[in-house]
């Protein structure tokens, strides 16, 4: 290159990055990327977790809508306990064919009532039963809260995570976009090789197929969240960086097999299942129940119709039990019982090798992360501002410099990750015990 084309490089390489200030060569600008200005051109109105969740809780359709489930269960067991009505049956004259009289009602009037009265515990079997979907109505509606309540909570993370990506994502994007213009600014005059602008057009194309992959990102997360706190605007998380770090530091207090135990003890899925069985066994004493015949007793009085006159008789009425008139049904409930004894088995390994994974999972990214000492994340805040005043002095190469930027931007793209799955996993954990495992500084 000759010297002339040298000057203008150095010239407008000094004015691309001119108004552009590299990070400060410190851990914290590595370990966490504040949000603050950064977040200028994202609308919306800030939350903090806890906001999120109050609103959650008072706002969420499916929440409001689940409840009304605990009122019909609720109305089954009223209507349970509600007997057939007696019976009440009158009988007079049509036709007198002796005195050739229509309606001749003088003589001739009979009425009876009856009421049927059940045997073998069929009511209160019924009722039970009844009061048993009771509860299963509301575990039902535990479990709705506690999964979307992890659901909002893990959205809240992960929107604040891929903002977070997004700013930094911007901010390489611009230091790229004003180098490129000034690259093809001195390629039309040929004081450049097309390969060099070729090479920046590369890493731009990159870096907006990230940008692009992060705002559809953040555009889902924000949609999830809206419809979990019956929002019709967008929510940005309120959370500093220092609350981040303090939810990323926390770790289990208890040991795994203590987590187990409170998993189910008050896991709505699991405790489900065991009502399930309970429900079942409940519907099964039932049904054996309807295979005893009720009685129907009644009073009776015929004016003329009987041996005496104004006779008044006691009446009764039963089936001959000559079959199990329920029979079918009660081998079906009995098979219904032995499948939610098996699903209480099936619920339990379930969630047992769910907490393992997640404990697992969390516990590798933990000491990944955290492998990182603040010197290692000093020493690439250190090069990063070392190749980027460098570049600009027109020391080393735009191979050099965009082979650096490359391996940074996903260097940085990963911790944002690393830190995101850990705190997930964290909030996996604690939906599944249904308790705060981990103690948290922050919002529980």
């Amino acid at each position: 290159m000759t010297k002339k084309p040298l000057i203008f490089l150095l010239l407008f390489n000094s004015m691309a990055f001119a108004q552009q200030k590299p990070p400060q060569a410190d851990y914290t600008s590595i370990h966490e990327s504040s949000l603050g200005n950064k977040q200028s051109d994202v609308s919306g109105k800030q939350m903090t977790l806890q906001k999120c969740e109050e609103a959650f809780v008072s706002k969420n359709l499916s929440l409001l809508a689940q409840q009304y489930d605990i009122s019909q269960a609720e109305a089954d067991v009223i209507q349970a306990k509600i007997w057939d009505l007696p019976q009440l049956q009158l009988s007079a004259n049509a036709y007198d064919p002796q005195n050739k009289k229509a309606f001749h009602i003088g003589q001739s009037k009979e009425a009876s009532v009856s009421q049927l009265i059940y045997l073998g515990g069929k009511k209160k079997n019924e009722v039970e039963f009844a009061k048993s979907n009771v509860e299963l109505a509301k575990l039902q509606f535990s479990q709705l809260l506690a999964s979307l309540r992890a659901q909002l909570r893990t959205t809240f993370y992960s929107l604040y995570f891929e903002q977070h990506k997004l700013a930094d994502i911007k901010i390489q994007l611009d230091y790229l976009n004003n180098l490129l213009a000034a690259y093809k600014e001195q390629g039309k005059k040929g004081n450049v090789s097309l390969k060099d602008q070729v090479r920046l057009q590369t890493m731009a194309i990159d870096l907006n197929n990230e940008k692009t992959t992060a705002i559809n990102n953040s555009i889902n997360l924000q949609q999830q969240l809206r419809v979990l706190i019956s929002s019709q605007e967008d929510v940005l998380p309120k959370l500093t960086d220092q609350e981040a770090d303090q939810e990323l530091a926390v770790k289990p207090t208890m040991a795994l097999d203590k987590i187990y135990q409170l998993a189910l003890e008050n896991n709505a899925d699991y405790q489900f299942a065991l009502k399930t069985a309970e429900s079942s066994q409940l519907f099964t004493k039932w049904q054996q129940s309807l295979n005893t015949p009720d009685i129907n007793l009644g009073l009776s009085y015929s004016q003329n119709g009987g041996v005496f006159h104004n006779e008044l008789n006691v009446t009764a009425a039963i089936p001959i039990p000559l079959w199990k008139q329920n029979k079918g049904n009660v081998i079906k409930a009995k098979y219904a019982e032995e499948e939610a004894k098996k699903n209480i088995e099936v619920q339990r390994q379930l969630l047992e090798s769910q907490i393992r994974s997640n404990y697992q999972s969390w516990e590798n990214q933990y000491n990944q992360y955290f492998t990182i000492t603040p010197d290692d994340l000093h020493n690439i805040a250190v090069v990063y501002d070392g190749i980027f005043n460098n570049f600009k002095k027109g020391n080393i190469s735009l191979v050099e410099f965009t082979d650096f930027m490359d391996s940074y931007r996903i260097s940085i793209l990963k911790l944002y990750d690393m830190k995101k799955e850990i705190i997930l996993n964290a909030e996996q954990l604690n939906y599944l015990a249904q308790t705060s495992i981990f103690n948290s500084t922050h919002v529980n």
